[in-house]
């Protein structure tokens, strides 16, 4: 196994010595016999990774709250509906929102194509509509409509006046935006929109004269997506994944960042730890005998993504972990 070398960038943060941390897995009811344990298995939800003409963004899918949703996103990344996909409608202080619509270069201009549609997917309304989710656009009056179309929620769209959390079954949110992600969509929502008719009403551009004809490039275009089926993801100072004991129980957690040196230095948000019907298929393998814990993948910001990332269990007492190494 190999120690990690000096000077290496843990999502910003630098490692200035070959460092070790930890990742307490269990509820505290259930961390000592979780110690006794030869192993368990850990994997996050899927991420999907933006490319724009203005930057890049991430979203982790929230797939065990809303699996048929994910489902059919992830379906529809996969046929690349969302390849040279635009932003098309801009609220500032409400949404933005994209999915629909695909942009492809003509000797008049840009031409402005509907995206090919799937079945509409069944709504699973149950996460709130709060600032850096993300939700499916639907039909006003059925609330089984969803297709393609998705936004992203710009400001806590709870209740009044957007009310997306009751109003027609409630809006199912699917995803959350990653990183510095929502940067970027509060510079969408600072640019000129303009109208160019029926659902383009309010569509975001970019350097657009609007005596000219409009340009693939004046579009927020998306010009690729990346699926990463990940292990863990580190964002906002914490590792989230799935555990399995290996007595069958399973749970939801999430370890804080809690020192950086003289070792990176993880701790379990006890708050966080949700139990799970069901055990993912990406696994982690943590071992009772020697309290090490290995994650197959983590990624940590648009970029980057940690292969075997290996953490000790130090501090059984304060549920404490310390980052070993990682490739």
């Amino acid at each position: 196994m190999t120690a990690v070398p000096y000077n290496i960038v843990f999502n910003s943060l630098i490692i200035h010595r070959p460092v070790m941390a930890s990742i307490r897995n269990f509820p505290k009811s259930i961390v000592a016999l979780g110690l006794l344990l030869c192993s368990t298995a850990t994997q996050a939800n899927p991420v999907a990774c933006f490319n724009t003409n203005l930057g890049g963004f991430c979203m982790e899918l929230l797939e065990r709250q809303a699996p048929l949703t994910v489902a059919n996103f992830i379906r529809y990344i996969d046929s690349g509906a969302y390849d040279q996909s635009i932003f098309h409608r801009s609220e500032p202080g409400f949404v933005i929102q994209g999915g629909g619509f695909k942009v492809t270069s003509g000797s008049n201009g840009a031409g402005v194509t509907q995206v090919n549609t799937f079945d509409p997917v069944v709504n699973e309304f149950g996460l709130s509509n709060v600032r850096g989710t993300v939700a499916m656009a639907k039909l006003g009056s059925d609330p089984n409509s969803a297709t393609s179309q998705w936004f992203i929620n710009l400001d806590d769209n709870t209740g009044p006046p957007a009310f997306l959390d009751t109003q027609n079954g409630g809006f199912t949110v699917f995803a959350k935006i990653l990183y510095d992600g929502m940067i970027l969509f509060d510079t969408i929502a600072g640019l000129q929109r303009v109208n160019f008719g029926g659902a383009l009403s309010s569509t975001p551009t970019v350097n657009f004269d609007v005596s000219e004809p409009v340009q693939v490039e004046n579009f927020v275009l998306v010009n690729s997506v990346t699926l990463h089926d990940v292990t863990a993801v580190f964002d906002g100072n914490a590792l989230t994944f799935a555990v399995d004991t290996g007595n069958g129980e399973m749970y939801d957690v999430r370890l804080l960042l809690i020192a950086v040196e003289p070792d990176i230095v993880f701790e379990l948000d006890t708050a966080s730890v949700t139990p799970l019907e069901a055990g993912p298929a990406n696994m982690a393998a943590f071992s009772g005998q020697n309290r090490t814990l290995v994650i197959p993948s983590v990624i940590i910001n648009e970029n980057a993504l940690l292969n075997n990332v290996v953490l000790s269990l130090t501090d059984p007492a304060q549920f404490q972990f310390r980052l070993e190494s990682f490739e």
